[in-house]
């Protein structure tokens, strides 16, 4: 069976990946190296309109989450702007405070009017960094698409992709006209596997954050998060909506039969350790049981209690609602 990353059970459950804003899990590496491009052009020194913020401002945000939410593991990484060109973090080793540290050094306030975008022209004078990225590679182009002088970066990129094996493009967007979303639709097309996501939804979505950084650095996993399945506080009873979902769930089961099941158990950070093993487990238990009566049979699976989640950001309630979640996996 394809393995899966991304399902839709019934309306109420997203099968997704399991990610947080403030906390990276493990993940096997889909790519050995990334750099994030950040356009620096005039129009990006121009306000966003839904977050009232200059763009600029919204994108170091963004960078911020997305670097907050990679997986702790040994990719090479560097961070350059384009339009004008420069070096902030050259590609090397990735270190999370690092490349922290280096995403607030992004400016802004620089002139607007009168500054020519040469987008292509940028683009076009990292191919040779581009060539030395240790493969597989990812370019992720912060940008709002707008190119007004020099060569087309349409251009540009279907020649990256002709002479840059292994490299794919994926683009966190800011455009706020029909030329910069034209010129990002374009550059989409010509790879099934980029990933564009609005930079809107990066700064305002713990749920955008984790699709975009496990679509870009991880590689597909049978792992399903019943992202439908979250208990009260203090509970492990499965209400209605979490029964419906478990029943979708049951039938994906089934449709793999000849693989066990592992039931993961997770719960937020108030209170103790022993008392959220417990809490976990019994968690587990509950979505074992129910599976047991849509004909599961109860070899086939193994309910785990992991205790407390960090996955999602434990200082906001939804965040520790997110955490307190059963996931399954197949082996």
């Amino acid at each position: 069976m394809k393995s899966f990353r991304l399902l839709i059970l019934a309306a109420a459950l997203v099968l997704s990946y399991a990610v947080a804003a403030v906390a990276a899990p493990a993940c096997n590496k889909k790519i050995e190296s990334f750099d994030f491009v950040v356009d620096y052009s005039g129009s990006m020194m121009m306000q966003n309109k839904q977050l009232k913020q200059d763009k600029i401002i919204v994108a170091k945000k963004v960078l911020q989450r997305v670097n907050d939410a990679i997986p702790a593991l040994d990719f090479k990484g560097g961070l350059h702007t384009i339009s004008p060109n420069g070096v902030i973090i050259p590609q090397g080793p990735w270190d999370r405070a690092a490349m922290s540290l280096g995403i607030d050094k992004l400016r802004s306030g620089f002139q607007i009017f009168g500054r020519m975008t040469a987008m292509g022209d940028g683009l076009q004078a990292y191919e040779p960094f581009l060539s030395s990225m240790q493969r597989d590679a990812a370019l992720i182009l912060v940008t709002d698409g707008d190119n007004n002088r020099g060569v087309n970066l349409v251009d540009v990129a279907r020649q990256l992709y002709a002479s840059q094996r292994n490299l794919v493009i994926h683009i966190i967007s800011f455009a706020d006209t029909e030329h910069g979303a034209n010129v990002i639709r374009q550059i989409a097309a010509m790879n099934p596997n980029t990933v564009v996501v609005p930079g809107e939804e990066l700064a305002s979505s713990d749920t955008a954050v984790e699709r975009f950084v496990l679509a870009v650095f991880c590689q597909d996993e049978e792992v399903i998060v019943l992202r439908g399945v979250h208990f009260a506080f203090d509970s492990y009873a499965l209400d209605s909506k979490a029964m419906g979902i478990l029943n979708e769930a049951a039938q994906l089961i089934k449709a793999n039969p000849n693989k066990q099941v592992l039931l993961n158990g997770w719960t937020d950070w108030i209170g103790s350790d022993a008392y959220n093993k417990v809490l976990s487990q019994n968690r587990a238990n509950a979505v074992k049981l129910y599976l047991e009566k849509q004909g599961i049979p109860a070899s086939r699976m193994t309910a785990i209690g992991r205790g407390k989640s960090y996955k999602y950001d434990n200082k906001t309630e939804e965040g520790r609602y997110m955490n307190r979640r059963t996931e399954i996996s197949f082996e």
